[in-house]
């Protein structure tokens, strides 16, 4: 399935029926900020997806900051959102998908391929004029069909045993300056992962915010990673989150295979006895 849909697309959707609405608005500067926004204001129908109370299991002493999910306990939530083998999920946040792209992997992750991302997010709605809806929204339960692709994940011991085999080839989708370690707002070390590539996630859009075309991105990811096909490469970030902003791109871009290090940079840095490359 194509990852994206457009708004008039999405209108189509709603007015067909069988559409789940996933507001998955977030900050880490203020967990709470995303649900106090959803309850102010959400597109009509749209159930609210908390990055940390759904996406993502509790922190651990070993674990990074965004912890993949419990896949039966998120399929039971999925189930709550009223998702079944043949609803469309539609995800959208505020920030060109930065958030939302992790809810879009999730879903396929657990196995559910009828998930797309509103490109361009809650501000193409709202510059069309469209209504708000505020308050909460719940759905009639429905039977989720759990069918975990375990092997989309790479933990962290391979990653580790990689730096010396080279069997993949990492991608960082941080900022620059975070990668490069001139800075780190977030978390307690700067640097990366040594041979890491760099591809911050804003160099998937254009700037209204958008994805760029599949032709434009397709070039741009076959540059980056050279002639390692997509199945050779593994995204990561901060905490595993806007890794799949980049996961997305590629799959925009007809690059399938490319698998996420689930625990990113924030994980990496638990164990001191990983490397730190900076610059």
């Amino acid at each position: 399935m194509h990852p994206l849909i457009d708004l008039p697309a999405l209108q189509q959707r709603l007015a067909d029926g069988n559409t789940v609405l996933l507001d998955c608005r977030f900050s880490l500067a203020d967990p709470q900020a995303g649900r106090r926004a959803y309850l102010s204001g959400h597109i009509p129908g749209a159930q609210f997806a908390d990055l940390e109370q759904d996406l993502s299991a509790p922190v651990s002493a070993a674990s990074g900051r965004h912890p993949l999910p419990d896949p039966t306990l998120l399929a039971q939530r999925c189930a709550a959102w009223g998702i079944d083998a043949d609803t469309l999920v539609v995800v959208y946040d505020d920030m060109g998908g930065a958030m939302a792209a992790r809810c879009w992997w999730l879903l396929r992750w657990l196995g559910h391929d009828g998930v797309v991302l509103l490109d361009g997010g809650l501000p193409v709605w709202e510059r069309a004029g469209l209504a708000l809806q505020t308050g909460e929204v719940a759905a009639p339960a429905a039977a989720f069909d759990l069918r975990l692709r375990a092997d989309w994940v790479v933990e962290g011991d391979a990653v580790a045993d990689n730096l010396s085999g080279g069997q993949f080839v990492l991608v960082d989708a941080r900022a620059p300056e975070r990668f490069r370690g001139e800075q780190e707002p977030i978390d307690p070390v700067a640097g990366h992962v040594p041979g890491a590539l760099n591809r911050p996630l804003n160099l998937n859009l254009d700037s209204a915010g958008q994805f760029k075309p599949a032709a434009v991105l397709r070039r741009e990811w076959q540059a980056l990673l050279g002639e390692r096909p997509a199945a050779e490469a593994v995204m990561m970030c901060g905490s595993g989150v806007t890794a799949c902003h980049n996961l997305l791109a590629l799959t925009l871009a007809g690059l399938d295979g490319a698998r996420l290090y689930a625990g990113s940079w924030s994980a990496w840095i638990r164990d001191p006895q990983h490397p730190v490359a900076v610059a």
